[in-house]
């Protein structure tokens, strides 16, 4: 390990969060079933959505956009960990860690802005019952979508222009895998600076997503009572749905960006759960809240069972 004065050139970082776990090899297949079945749960509701015509809707088509970023958040570092803690895996090469680091904050960003877009789905739905298809159609959801994968980029895009050019005095990660704050602590630079000025990006891009969430919902309690009963139970059943997914994400999100930049002190091994809560707990609840809510989607999970009892 060099000094702090003295810059190295990095080839690969060694992953040392891991270094103090007590029973890593159980740790590592909790881990790994929990990554299978996030992957799968996901895939077949995004089967669902392309296979069947009928769910070719605004609201389904964002649900498999959310499947689409829980698969791609949950991959952007489990499969490191996994390495790492099954097979003694404990290094990644400085290119394979910077796109670990893009992805896994630009899927961060994305699920925030995916939930974003369902509540303001859920808003115009109650709002505009009889113009709802016409307001939001499948053309205009997609753009809607596409455009916000590029803001994202765009956001995300400042993590790499700001890592690669600093200077490396250390090889070894402090964390459990390839994000920001691990890697601008492996820098001969004093890293609060930078943790500073990312902490304003990320409390505003929380605080506006969050704020946005709740204020459609406000609108939501106040223009549902303009529905029947029936049209009552039916947006209650599919906002609660959202509400849970919110719920997964931002509650640990918001005790890691915003608790913790405020004067509340985590031990190593409490952040390591906390991100690998953040990582793997909304993925995983996410496509199971919205098969087993959603009358649609439920349906045809039974349809399959069925066939399946029967054909035996």
């Amino acid at each position: 390990m060099s000094s702090q004065n003295s810059s190295i050139k990095v080839t690969e970082f060694i992953i040392g969060g891991f270094d103090t776990t007590e029973k890593p090899v159980v740790v590592g297949v909790v881990i790994l079933i929990t990554y299978v079945l996030v992957v799968l749960t996901n895939i077949v509701n995004i089967l669902f959505v392309i296979y069947d015509q009928r769910l070719h809707k605004p609201m389904y088509l964002l649900i498999c956009n959310l499947a689409v970023v829980d698969i791609l958040y949950t991959s952007s570092a489990t499969p490191t960990m996994i390495g790492v803690l099954l097979a003694g895996v404990n290094t990644i090469s400085y290119v394979p860690c910077i796109i670990q680091m893009f992805a896994f904050h630009l899927a961060g960003l994305m699920e925030m802005f995916a939930l974003s877009i369902m509540a303001f789905d859920r808003l115009v739905a109650i709002r505009y019952p009889f113009h709802y298809h016409s307001y939001l159609t499948n053309v205009r959801t997609l753009v809607l979508t596409f455009i916000l994968w590029l803001i994202a980029c765009g956001f995300v895009a400042i993590a790499p222009a700001t890592v690669i050019p600093l200077p490396h005095c250390y090889l070894k990660l402090k964390y459990t895998f390839c994000d920001y704050a691990a890697i601008i602590r492996t820098t001969c630079v004093d890293p609060n600076y930078y943790f500073n000025q990312t902490a304003i990006i990320s409390f505003t891009l929380l605080f506006f997503t969050f704020i946005f969430i709740c204020l459609s919902y406000l609108c939501m309690i106040f223009f549902v009572k303009l529905l029947s009963n029936d049209d009552k139970r039916k947006m209650g059943s599919t906002c609660l749905s959202h509400l849970i997914v919110v719920t997964c994400y931002y509650c640990p999100t918001f005790i890691l960006i915003v608790l913790t930049r405020i004067g509340v002190v985590l031990t190593l091994e409490e952040r390591h759960g906390l991100l690998i809560g953040v990582l793997l707990g909304p993925s995983l609840v996410n496509p199971f809240v919205y098969s087993l809510r959603t009358k649609e989607i439920k349906y045809k999970i039974f349809k399959i069972f069925k066939k399946v009892e029967s054909s035996q």
